[in-house]
């Protein structure tokens, strides 16, 4: 049987808001495309109905640009690690002179 390689590109196509995009992807991150087509569909739907006849197309992308950022921003907070490499520096100093 042939092995498939997961970092091989192919097309795929994405239904993101009113459009179908076209996207060379590797295989294991297909399933993430597809998320990410769907949340910003879903943020732009709800920019579009609570705005609708107030704001431009182009203003209610960029409120969805800034909402799906502000969601990375958020996460990638959570996964800074810096403060727990800072204490483990000091508690590894701490032992190696603890040690001599």
């Amino acid at each position: 049987m042939a092995e498939v390689n997961n970092n091989e590109k192919f097309n795929i196509r994405l239904h993101v808001y009113d459009e179908e995009i076209s996207v060379a992807v590797k295989r294991t991150d297909e399933e993430f495309y597809r998320r990410a087509a769907k949340l910003i569909t879903d943020r732009y739907n709800a920019y579009a109905q609570a705005y609708k006849g107030k704001k431009g197309e182009h203003t209610i992308a960029l409120m969805t640009l800034i909402d799906v950022a502000l969601m990375y921003e958020r996460e990638r907070g959570k996964n800074d690690t810096a403060p727990y490499d800072d204490i483990l520096t000091k508690l590894t100093s701490e032992i190696e002179e603890a040690l001599k």
